[in-house]
């Protein structure tokens, strides 16, 4: 298993992340998975 440290120095920042996160049931790995395949996929 390899992994992933990100920091996030701004508190609304994070709890933003956090939000989105709760909302759509994912985990970190779940979100960071879906926005690379929003950013891998053509307009």
């Amino acid at each position: 298993m390899t992994n992933i440290h990100i920091e996030v120095p701004d508190e609304e920042q994070y709890e933003r992340l956090k939000d989105v996160k709760n909302k759509y049931g994912l985990t970190w790995r779940g979100m960071l998975v879906h926005a690379a395949d929003d950013l891998d996929t053509p307009d």
